[in-house]
């Protein structure tokens, strides 16, 4: 008897600890998370503007940002292993200061290929940001994982007020240098985000000399040649490259081929991040409850009427309905995916399993970024939303398979 309350108040003990990591990296996940906003809905447009008359290459600036997520992803697995999770975190905010001051300097100098590289540093430090959900899965009970992932990206909704309000109010800041100030802003919300990681607490998942190793390690190839593994990422990959193609070329198309307003595609690209977030409230219950291939099943459809909208008219209405619909089915495709991954590795494969999938994922989206502009140049906005139907199918194909798969083990 005296052993069972034993372990009942060591679960306590560690399920109090995960919720202090949770709440704190939900913290900087918001501050952070402000990174994207701000570059997404100024990115395309700032781009476009220091272009010539080819205006294809718009969105390089923001396949820059999405090439720097995937180096980031290589960077922060290499410094966890360092330096501990908690240092490398903090490094990654750094990086986001510099990579703001560096986009803002090319904007005084109207150089297009150093704003590509400033988004590039950014980008980077965003990788490293997408490393928080894994970090407070990590750290948190196997029975507390699913809601840790989803308290994280609910950070994102206040991200998704903060980054597009700092535009609208700094983007004329330093005019005539039009969305340097935006950029510059990324300096003290960063530097905000260290003084929280400061409090930090995360075990430390590095091998220690000499110590009996915990557990087999499986080979990387075993491990993501595995049906569940692969079901997750590729469902994750296209849940986020098709979000990612979609937004990036909702602001241009919004202001450059409808007329509206920068402040409006701005505030659309607010709806957008919010409805990626405000959901994640309660996806991780449903994941825990329901399972989570049928949440990511159910993100695939709403991603289709995202496409339903998007098809229907460009008025100021399809624009934000599509972007909020793409919103939500992001956050129930990539939660779901990404707790199919976490349940597929053993925690001293985390490191090496949670880089090689967000170099594939950030590579991804880096493309479907630059995919984005060169389709919207040569097809316009419908062509963007048209590539919802074959990708959207293949995935719910993939889920079905696995389900059938899974179902005949079980039996």
């Amino acid at each position: 008897m005296t052993l069972r309350v034993g372990g009942v108040q060591d679960m306590d003990h560690e399920l109090r600890g995960a919720r202090r990591n949770v709440y704190l990296l939900t913290a900087a996940q918001a501050v952070l998370g402000t990174i994207g906003p701000i570059v997404f809905s100024v990115g395309g447009v700032a781009g476009y503007q220091l272009l010539g008359d080819d205006k294809s290459l718009a969105t390089a600036p923001l396949t820059g940002f999405n090439v720097g997520v995937a180096l980031g992803a290589v960077f922060v697995a290499a410094m966890s292993r360092l330096l501990g999770r908690k240092a490398a975190f903090m490094v990654g905010a750094l990086l986001g200061a510099g990579g703001g001051v560096l986009a803002a300097y090319a904007l005084f100098l109207s150089d297009f290929w150093l704003f590509a590289l400033g988004m590039c540093v950014s980008g980077v430090a965003g990788g490293f940001t997408q490393k928080l959900r894994f970090a407070a899965a990590d750290a948190s009970p196997r029975f507390y994982k699913p809601r840790a992932i989803s308290w994280i990206l609910a950070g994102g909704m206040v991200s998704a007020v903060l980054g597009p309000q700092l535009v609208i109010l700094t983007k004329d800041m330093l005019a005539p240098v039009f969305f340097a100030g935006a950029f510059i802003a990324l300096v003290p919300t960063c530097l905000a985000a260290i003084a929280i990681l400061a409090f930090l607490r995360l075990p430390d998942l590095r091998p220690v000399a000499g110590a009996a190793p915990t557990g087999p390690v499986r080979p990387l190839r075993e491990i993501v040649l595995n049906r569940r593994f692969l079901t997750g990422m590729v469902c994750g990959i296209s849940t986020y490259a098709l979000m990612t193609f979609m937004m990036t070329g909702a602001p241009i198309a919004m202001v450059v081929g409808c007329g509206f307003s920068q402040d409006m595609a701005t505030l659309g690209i607010q709806w957008h991040v919010l409805a990626m977030f405000a959901p994640s409230f309660f996806t991780g219950m449903l994941v825990s409850r329901f399972g989570a291939e049928k949440v990511v099943a159910c993100g695939l459809v709403i991603l289709m009427l995202c496409a339903l909208v998007a098809h229907a008219g460009i008025g100021l209405w399809n624009f934000w309905g599509a972007l909020i619909l793409l919103g939500t089915g992001w956050n129930f495709g990539f939660i779901g995916s990404t707790a199919i991954v976490a349940s597929s590795y053993r925690p001293q494969e985390a490191d090496k399993v949670q880089g090689f999938h967000d170099i594939i994922l950030f590579t991804a989206v880096a493309l479907a970024s630059f995919g984005s502009g060169k389709v919207l140049t040569a097809y316009g906005w419908d062509m963007l939303s048209a590539a919802v139907w074959p990708v959207t199918a293949f995935c719910l194909l993939l889920l079905f398979s696995l389900f059938i798969a899974e179902r005949r083990r079980s039996a």
